[in-house]
């Protein structure tokens, strides 16, 4: 809709009888939640099987088409709308408040949004002597040649360049064809699911020269030497060896960034210089500032240096996080363990958080903290991925796993047990525990716990032909 000759037809290519039912086979399918948590245990050093993770209840879902498109899409990172004004006018409280909960969701975070009530005709009124929005949502129960009138005469109120979605309750592929043929943007029948409307929003504003946006998992500890640097780097190694997805790692630890130790890697530029002037980061200066670890992994390392105060704006962390993420399918962030705005906001927004926690009381309590705001902040989004880190160090009290996930009323993806050798050997070689000994339970349990958070199958490589086999399909 972004002029009133795109927008104004005539009526005689609509066919009303047009009629569009869903397949059967959507209408039966089993009904699932698709933002279940998914757990994965350690126990008594053994890997559980994928199949025995444990899923949350969720609520019955009443819009399979959309939830299976939620369940597809949460595997994929997912863009946030950019600074615009957002006016909604519905006629049912049920889209209102599924209007309201988008709206606070961190994908539209950025974008100003505004609820009304009235639907199509408060949105004519109130346009008559008012401009109009980049984003217009209006909801019309009306039959459909009336419909069509009322959104044509809402495009000779449309400045050019602003995009409506329209929520109606017709169900019909050919009042579909005319609307689209008509400019608007997108037609959406309720019932209505908040992932279903925000994800209807920001395909609008998906830049088309990106051909995707990389799946952020941002690692923090609950406290200082918890590991989390560690096992990001690890998750990342495995995400791109035995995925065989392109990763970077992006770490954040200006000052005690450990990422280039841990790969042994000593990048010239990195981090410090792109936060610095993140207006200057394009694709090449992208690629001279982040070091090749393996074909697949690429490494944008912190300064690790104390040379600099490192006063750096939030806006400059989502600024460079947006850059990083359209070089690859997925994005590690390798967080510092303090608090800040730009962390706030970092961890916020990321795609998937995942907490590494000791199990004693500061990082409980801490945990605690994290997963509580996480979960309030983010309605819409899977809950946090806790990972009890040194399990069973020798002579160290504890708080047993069971007390431990109770008090967070959240159950542990993975449990690692202690294993100072392994991962000292890792460290001090420069090596990833792959590396070291793949069959050690803990590189087990990152294994399959890699497997549940990219929701990927490990690649396997296919085995070299022997001679008598190449003989034999010859013959």
């Amino acid at each position: 809709m972004n002029a009133k000759t795109d927008f104004i037809e005539d009526f005689d290519a609509f066919d009303a009888d047009d009629e569009f039912s869903v397949p059967s086979a959507v209408e039966t399918a089993p009904k699932f939640d698709p933002f279940g948590e998914e757990a994965l245990q350690l126990t008594g050093g053994v890997a559980a099987p994928l199949d025995a993770a444990v899923h949350a209840p969720g609520p019955p879902v009443t819009n399979p088409v959309g939830a299976l498109l939620a369940g597809v899409e949460s595997a994929l990172g997912e863009a946030s709308v950019p600074r615009i004004t957002i006016h909604v006018f519905c006629q049912k409280p049920e889209t209102a408040a599924v209007a309201e909960k988008a709206a606070a969701d961190r994908r539209l975070s950025r974008a100003t949004t505004e609820v009304r009530p009235g639907g199509l005709a408060e949105a004519l009124a109130h346009y008559h002597n008012q401009p109009t929005p980049p984003l217009i949502i209006v909801e019309s129960s009306e039959p459909a040649q009336q419909l069509l009138a009322g959104l044509d005469r809402l495009a000779e109120v449309c400045d050019p360049g602003t995009k409506v979605v329209v929520i109606g309750s017709h169900n019909d592929i050919g009042l579909y064809r005319e609307l689209m043929r008509r400019g608007v943007s997108e037609y959406l029948v309720p019932p209505l699911q908040t992932l279903q409307l925000i994800r209807a929003v920001t395909t609008l504003y998906t830049d088309p020269s990106i051909p995707f946006v990389g799946r952020t998992l941002a690692f923090v500890g609950a406290k200082g030497g918890a590991g989390s640097s560690t096992l990001a780097h690890n998750i990342a190694y495995q995400l791109s060896e035995a995925m065989q997805a392109n990763t970077v790692i992006a770490d954040f630890d200006l000052p005690f960034g450990t990422a280039g130790l841990d790969f042994n890697q000593d990048p010239v530029q990195g981090m410090g210089d792109a936060l610095n002037k993140p207006e200057r980061l394009d694709a090449t200066l992208l690629d001279r500032m982040t070091a090749r670890c393996t074909d697949r992994l690429s490494l944008f390392a912190a300064p690790a240096s104390l040379d600099d105060d490192y006063d750096i704006s939030a806006e400059a962390f989502e600024e460079v996080q947006g850059k990083i993420r359209g070089t690859a399918p997925y994005v590690v962030l390798d967080l510092p363990h303090l608090w800040s705005g730009w962390m706030r906001k970092t961890i916020l927004s990321a795609d998937d958080v995942i907490i590494t926690a000791l199990p004693d009381l500061a990082s409980l309590r801490n945990a605690k903290n994290m997963i509580d705001l996480i979960k309030k902040a983010r309605p819409n989004d899977a809950p946090p991925h806790l990972i009890l880190n040194q399990v069973g160090a020798p002579g160290r009290p504890e708080i047993p796993v069971k007390e431990f996930a109770k008090a967070l009323g959240i159950e542990p993806a993975l449990v690692l047990p202690f294993d100072a050798k392994l991962f000292g050997q890792a460290a001090n070689n420069g090596q990833m525990i792959f590396e070291v000994n793949a069959k050690a339970k803990a590189a087990e349990g990152l294994a399959q716990f890699t497997q549940v958070l990219s929701k990927r199958e490990p690649v396997v490589a296919a085995k070299p032909q022997s001679l008598l086999d190449r003989l034999m399909k010859r013959g």
